[in-house]
């Protein structure tokens, strides 16, 4: 047999009411409107307060039980559990207020805006698509990858990488999702080296900072097995009201990577200063592949004054004197490496004849 019972206390539709008819009934009927409506935001808020009670209790009470645990804060373990024995009769409070509540919302009247309800609702969250997984790319196809990332959000990378509050980089994440990934940490790696390089060790810092964050939520995600993007808020979180050790661990970790940075920094503007150096060795090889710097630095002081004084003649008598063997060696070099040229004057004038066969014959001399 079904049980009408629950259908006794409905307040009716405004216009099903009889009224007396020297009362205006229009008015009436907005006035029980009202009151209605009034009684039901009144639920409402009584519900959000007990709510946001429960809430605060419970963060309040976790607090308290790791603290009891692991004895931060430099509170005695009696202390502590004072505080959770004052939570436990706060937490009956907490019952008995929620108990009267339901009580109450119980024998609310039912009426036209509340006896209707959605018999069948469905909620969909639109959860994001996991980042493309880099386990099957070539180090080529990552490296194609990464630029097109970076090419695609460079502005937006630079704006994370200077943020300093930490609630102003989770609203930015939130808002840009597709920035937490691999990419991003990879670029705010490459960026710390160049600013590091160029000098502007502050600045390096400072996105250090940023780029250890996103590789805190990169680990976090790893350690959940979800995507790295529902990992922002928690992680944003716990940072702000972290325990020492957490945040120890962060800092610990943030001044081993800008050490990293630094080395790294060091080891590449080596590089570059040899390829450089490289470079201009090779731009300056004589014709027999020899650099003249080295060559230079090789020959007697006698043979130095000879190139350093441009003295032809003086070059000719240091030759005569030296052991010709020793002095076909050193000219054979100046020769490969361009500091001694033989044929350098055929092509000019006819006054300058005397130096050109000076020239011919020193270097006949030792051949």
């Amino acid at each position: 047999m079904v049980d009408y019972s629950k259908w006794k206390n409905i307040e009716v539709s405004d216009d099903e009411d009889e009224t007396h008819p020297n009362i205006d009934t229009p008015s009436l009927f907005r006035w029980r409107h009202q009151a209605r409506v009034e009684r039901m935001e009144e639920i409402k808020r009584e519900q959000q307060e007990l709510e946001i009670k429960k809430k605060t209790f419970q963060e309040k009470y976790e607090e308290t039980k790791n603290k009891l645990v692991t004895g931060q804060d430099g509170q005695n373990k009696k202390e502590l559990e004072e505080a959770l024995s004052a939570l436990s009769v706060e937490e009956q409070e907490l019952q008995k207020q929620e108990e009267e509540f339901k009580n109450k919302e119980k024998v609310m009247p039912w009426n036209v805006d509340t006896i209707s309800k959605p018999g069948f609702t469905k909620t969909i969250v639109n959860t994001p698509k996991p980042p493309p997984s880099d386990e099957n790319l070539t180090e080529e196809e990552k490296s194609k990858r990464l630029e097109t990332f970076i090419n695609e959000n460079k502005s937006k990378l630079k704006t994370f990488g200077m943020f300093r509050k930490y609630k102003d980089s989770q609203e930015f994440l939130q808002k840009n999702q597709q920035l937490v990934c691999e990419d991003t940490a990879n670029y705010l790696v490459i960026w710390c080296i160049d600013l590091q390089m160029e000098g502007k060790s502050e600045l390096m810092e400072h996105v250090a900072h940023q780029t250890i964050c996103m590789q805190y939520i990169l680990e976090l995600s790893r350690q959940l097995s979800i995507d790295p993007r529902a990992c922002v808020t928690s992680f944003f979180s716990r940072i702000q009201l972290a325990e020492k050790q957490y945040k120890d661990s962060f800092n610990e970790e943030l001044n081993m990577f800008k050490d990293r940075i630094r080395k790294r920094a060091e080891e590449k503007l080596r590089i570059a200063q040899a390829e450089i150096e490289e470079e201009e060795r090779k731009a300056r090889l004589g014709p027999g592949g020899l650099d003249p710097i080295e060559v230079f630095e090789s020959l007697p002081d006698e043979l130095k004054k000879c190139f350093e004084s441009q003295d032809i003649k003086l070059l000719q008598d240091t030759i005569k004197a030296m052991n010709q063997e020793d002095a076909a060696y050193y000219m054979k070099q100046c020769v490969d490496s361009g500091l001694w040229v033989p044929d350098a004057n055929k092509d000019k004038s006819n006054n300058e004849g005397d130096d050109k066969i000076q020239e011919e014959n020193i270097y006949s001399e030792i051949n």
